[in-house]
């Protein structure tokens, strides 16, 4: 599930756009390394290299699957500690125009969730989501 090979980090640090699906095939987001960007080109989350996933606020939200996924498990749900984000990249991305076919997924072990499928909520645009600093 993790990054064991200097390739996968390779494939996974070139700067062109990486189509990011969910498990019924359907495309959710972009990755470019190491930024993730939704259907629309907003910001909404980070990947480290050794492909652990954290939303725009610092917030842990599951790990980068060899599939282009984005996975979690579900006993992960408060194990992990927050994370200060990189620097937040300028504007919204050009979205391509057409993009690959999803490849067939692998069905998920028993106690991991699919999060681009099962709860969106936990990847927000920066300027949205419940791990926001408050202002005052």
């Amino acid at each position: 599930m993790y990054l064991n090979k200097p390739a996968d980090l390779d494939r996974m640090t070139n700067t062109r756009l990486t189509p990011v699906y969910n498990t019924r095939g359907d495309l959710d987001a972009f990755l470019s390394f190491p930024y993730i960007y939704n259907r629309i080109g907003e910001w909404i989350g980070w990947v480290t290299k050794d492909r652990m996933v954290y939303s725009v606020h610092g917030l842990y939200v599951g790990y980068y699957s060899k599939d282009n996924r984005i996975l979690r498990k579900q006993s992960d749900a408060f194990s992990q500690e927050r994370r200060t984000p990189p620097v937040a990249p300028l504007g919204r991305i050009t979205i391509p125009a057409h993009v690959p076919l999803a490849p067939l997924m692998a069905e998920l072990p028993f106690g991991v969730i699919d999060v681009l499928m099962e709860q969106p909520e936990l990847l927000p645009p920066l300027d949205f989501g419940e791990g926001r600093e408050d202002l005052d």
